[in-house]
Parts: C-alpha cells; sequence; structure tokens
C-alpha cells in the first residue's frame, strides 16, 4: 500500500476529429462510392496512397476491409466493424490498422443533402493523441479530395 488516495477518475483523453466537404453528387451516389469495394479502390486514400483492395459486408455486424498502398510499396489494412448502416445518409464503423493492438477508434460519416450537392460530415472518434489525429485529419482531407475527383469524372 502506498498511502496515496487514488483521487478522481481520469477523464477520457481520446480526441476527436471532424471533417466535412460538400461536393457536387447525390447522397446515393456518395454512400455507393463509400460502400462499394470496386468504388472504393478507385477513390479511397490521400495524396500518393492507393487502395489495391477492399471487402465489405455492409451490414450491422458486418466487417470490412480497406488496404492502403504506401509509395514505398508497404501497405497497410485498416478493418473494422459496422454499428450502423442508413442507406444513404449514415455509416458507423470501427476503425483500427489491422495489425495493431490499439484500440478500435469509430468513425461516423453523414452524407446530407443540401440541394443537388451533399455535405459529407466524417467524425472520427477515440483517436488516441493529437498527433494520430493530424495524420487521420491529413488522410481524410485526402480521401474526400479523391471522392469528389472520382465523382466528378462520372
Amino acid at each position: 500500500m502506498t498511502g496515496r488516495s487514488p483521487g478522481p477518475a481520469m477523464p477520457d483523453q481520446s480526441v476527436t476529429l471532424v471533417v466535412r466537404r460538400t461536393i457536387n453528387a447525390t447522397a446515393d451516389r456518395l454512400f455507393a462510392a463509400w460502400t462499394e469495394p470496386a468504388q472504393i479502390e478507385r477513390w479511397w486514400g490521400p495524396q500518393s496512397v492507393t487502395c489495391p483492395g477492399a471487402e465489405i459486408d455492409l451490414r450491422i455486424g458486418g466487417r470490412y476491409r480497406i488496404a492502403n498502398s504506401f509509395p514505398d510499396g508497404k501497405i497497410v489494412w485498416i478493418a473494422g466493424v459496422f454499428e450502423q448502416v442508413e442507406p444513404p445518409h449514415k455509416l458507423v464503423y470501427s476503425w483500427r490498422l489491422e495489425a495493431s493492438p490499439e484500440a478500435a477508434e469509430r468513425v461516423t460519416v453523414r452524407f446530407q443533402a443540401r440541394g443537388d450537392v451533399t455535405e459529407v460530415i466524417v467524425t472520427h472518434e477515440r483517436i488516441a493523441d493529437p498527433a494520430v489525429r493530424d495524420r487521420h485529419e491529413h488522410g481524410w482531407h485526402g480521401c474526400l479530395d479523391g471522392l469528389a475527383a472520382y465523382v466528378a469524372a462520372g
């Protein structure tokens, strides 16, 4: 026994990131691009990262895996489980690097129609620290740039 009192419980130290992008496409079109493997492989990843493979079981409790191929040839798989699937407006899923022992993070993607365009809102929660949040922010902006370019190209 150390003789110290335990003190108050530590607050949740996780970090949340919100990234928004208005894209000239319908919510239906964007939801399909986000959830169909053949489409994800065409736009996923920040600049210089490509997606050589995607697997999606689009249902609550269904699993997904998305490959990120880096310029040096390294491939990292992001994997998780769908918690909510509400076409074409909302997805909620766990998020973790497949080889990582870290606890899963959570991603919520909302597709909010605004007339002829759709606002895509990505909320990434349970991030370990600000440095990881900053890397995710860079990645999400790159993904949304790729998504916008993909749907614009038809």
